[in-house]
């Protein structure tokens, strides 16, 4: 269970987590979804913690105000997708279809961001298996299955059996980012760690990753608006 902690005057509860190793109290408020967490060492007490928290209010309250708003799926609104900007338009019937710089989402007003987002997942999927599959076969190695979720502390992870897991938000993204993320988890295939050997192999696979950590670093944290309604 997740503890938090209650500071008047704040909108939202501070995530707490006691860390192993940590000397000190951190305070950060995540860009992508605007949760603030605290991470304090293993027995310190919570009134410290709350002392600090207190003391931090006014600059807790300074950021989460400077969020940006979440932007709905909704029927006329512009939204990324694989680098370009569409715009979504309902229709009558069923389905999802492209058309020029069109989203053209089938179905009842209230059912459009439910649909719109099924069928991101579904794009998501489709090239994400896809450039794994491409990027496992240059390496030489294979995984178990991709698993498509909507992760907000990180964009993939590739686990110990083998499934490498991703946020769908990143087909929003260019094509080069999506692919750079593939190429990245099917490196832990070979490595299941950050070492040069690791960077080595995504290195054969997308000679220009730093470029797409960039844009992820500086960009990734605004797709986290899309689909949200607060």
């Amino acid at each position: 269970m997740v503890k938090t902690l209650h500071v008047e005057g704040l909108p939202q509860p501070i995530r707490l987590i006691r860390r192993r190793g940590a000397r000190r109290l951190t305070l950060s408020i995540s860009r992508a979804t605007g949760v603030a967490t605290m991470t304090l060492p293993p027995r310190m007490p919570l009134a410290t913690a709350h002392a600090f928290a207190e003391t931090h209010r006014d600059w807790l309250c300074a950021r989460v105000e400077a969020m940006p708003d979440t932007i709905p799926f909704t029927d006329g609104m512009a939204l990324p997708y694989r680098g370009r900007t569409l715009r979504v338009k309902r229709r009558d019937g069923r389905g999802v279809r492209l058309d020029g710089d069109t989203i053209e989402v089938g179905g009842a007003p209230e059912a459009l961001p439910g649909t719109l987002e099924r069928w991101l997942r579904a794009q998501a999927r489709t090239r994400l298996l896809a450039r794994s599959t491409a990027h496992a076969d240059t390496l030489g190695t294979s995984f178990s299955r991709i698993a498509i979720k909507d992760t907000r502390s990180r964009w993939g992870s590739c686990s110990s059996s083998g499934t490498l897991s991703y946020s769908w938000r990143v087909i929003l993204a260019p094509d080069g980012v999506l692919d750079y993320l593939a190429a990245h988890e099917v490196s832990h295939l070979r490595e299941m760690n950050h070492s040069q050997r690791f960077w080595a192999h995504v290195n054969t696979l997308r000679p220009d990753y730093r470029e797409q950590q960039d844009w992820l670093r500086e960009h990734g944290p605004q797709l986290h608006r899309y689909g949200r309604t607060g």
